[in-house]
């Protein structure tokens, strides 16, 4: 018989042949699930996935999720294969067999820009309805500071008729994902572990040690922690609001933002972000400390205007295309555009970028004829949602006015400027907002370029 997870001690889990006593559900499967579905499947747990999307559980039964990239793919199936890591739609079942069970449900954002929690809730009432006694929950995905003390854990213990720290531990314990899915970085990051009372963080701190490898930092404020991962994505959020509104200026100073970026990055002085569009590990963060802040009465200046420069940083693409095509004595309407990868990760087949979607509704609003290309990506699921998909570059190319990079696919940066010379409808532009293509080549082809944060540009 094992030892209840919340009375574990170091000793009783120090090798992978002891760990395999003991099961993990991770509820909701989507990246932040799955690199901690391998992390406690490589340290010899069982895991089990739980999903109610059955296309994401058969894709994970088989070993292979589209949005990872190779190594965690090779170790996702591995784990698969020598059964570590089991799937399941049903989470009841998958609950009451388990001994730690990983909330990786995310709040929503809705169309007015306001958080809604009733995912969360719903599982925590699945959770609380089927997990056994001696059970430890730990929250893994950021949350508004004092919604794991009053939303969670109320929840939790309403649903099942357990107290928290006497018959179940309830722990907190979120990580900020590397933009790149890479397991290594993942367990190097040494993490916060929140939990109000002793039995909860002893046994959390103690299982999430084994998969940390520079150890965890304990902490019995959880709303502190909460507030401190919450922080630190609101942190990078303005840090690329920042650089989006420079790189903006620089377009009108004549700097080229990303030689700045070089400079500051060689002189060790200090590092730039990239500007960009979209950053999907943490774009829905501060609209969770917003909404904290209306609630208790708080006017947050700069998150706010973070936001909004981000939001409108969008609407400054369209702006850089519809100049670029000026320069080439043409205008959006019957324009022919090409975004070029859309895939969320760099170099990887992953979902279709949300801003991805909102640049293509825009330009087809002001008449513009948009058709995508991602060489990671299939065109037949994007073809039936209404998009027009190339499959191929050269048809990417073909009789096109202007090319938009939108990922840094490397593939990119190889882009043969006489081709899309002979394929487009002269004079062609690139409107480049990753950066990956040299502004000069690209002029000294003939060709009309524009690039977010690439100022000083001849034509």
């Amino acid at each position: 018989m094992t030892t209840s997870i919340l009375n574990i001690k170091p000793e009783e889990i120090d090798n992978a042949k002891k760990r395999g006593k003991y099961k993990v559900s991770i509820i909701n499967c989507g990246r932040n699930g799955i690199l901690h579905a391998c992390l406690f499947a490589e340290a010899g747990f069982r895991v089990i996935c739980v999903d109610s999307n059955r296309l994401m559980i058969k894709q994970l039964s088989r070993g292979r999720v589209a949005f990872l990239n190779g190594e965690t793919k090779l170790l996702l199936k591995k784990n698969v294969e020598n059964g570590h890591l089991t799937t399941t739609s049903n989470i009841r079942k998958a609950v009451a067999e388990s001994d730690i069970i990983a909330i990786t449900t995310k709040a929503k954002i809705n169309s007015r820009k306001k958080v809604n929690y009733l995912n969360i809730e719903k599982t925590c009432k699945q959770v609380g309805s089927n997990f056994r006694r001696g059970s430890l929950v730990i929250v893994i995905n950021v949350v508004g500071p004092g919604t794991t003390e009053s939303l969670i854990r109320k929840t939790l213990e309403n649903t099942s008729g357990f107290k928290i720290g006497t018959h179940f531990g309830l722990a907190y314990s979120p990580i900020q994902l590397p933009d790149k899915q890479n397991l290594e970085k993942l367990a190097n990051h040494k993490r916060i572990v929140a939990a109000a009372d002793k039995n909860s963080l002893d046994a959390a701190s103690t299982i999430l040690d084994i998969i940390t490898k520079d150890g965890v930092i304990r902490t019995i404020d959880v709303k502190a922690a909460e507030a401190t991962k919450l922080f630190e994505s609101v942190q990078q959020y303005i840090n690329i609001a920042l650089a989006n509104e420079i790189a903006c200026f620089c377009e009108k100073a004549g700097i080229d933002y990303l030689r700045v970026q070089e400079l500051a990055e060689k002189s060790a002085y200090n590092k730039f972000v990239s500007p960009t569009l979209t950053r999907g590990n943490i774009h829905e963060e501060p609209y969770l400390l917003l909404e904290e802040a209306e609630n208790v009465n708080v006017k947050l200046r700069i998150p706010a205007i973070a936001r909004d420069i981000n939001e409108e940083i969008l609407r400054h693409a369209v702006s850089l295309i519809k100049e670029a095509l000026r320069s080439c004595g043409k205008s959006l309407r019957r324009a022919r555009i090409s975004l070029m990868g859309i895939s969320r990760t760099p170099n990887t087949k992953d979902k279709m970028k949300i801003a991805a979607k909102k640049i293509v509704k825009t330009l087809e609003t002001k008449g513009s004829r948009v058709s995508l290309y991602d060489p990671y990506l299939s065109g037949k699921k994007l073809t039936d949602s209404g998009y027009s998909f190339k499959k191929s570059l050269k048809d990417a190319m073909k009789g096109v006015d202007c090319l938009v990079i939108f990922t840094g696919h490397n593939r990119f940066k190889r882009l043969s400027l006489n081709k899309l010379k002979i394929l487009g409808r002269m004079p062609v532009a690139i409107v480049d907002l990753e950066g990956v293509i040299d502004p000069e080549k690209v002029e000294m082809k003939g060709l009309i370029y524009r690039g977010l944060g690439r100022g000083g540009l001849t034509k």
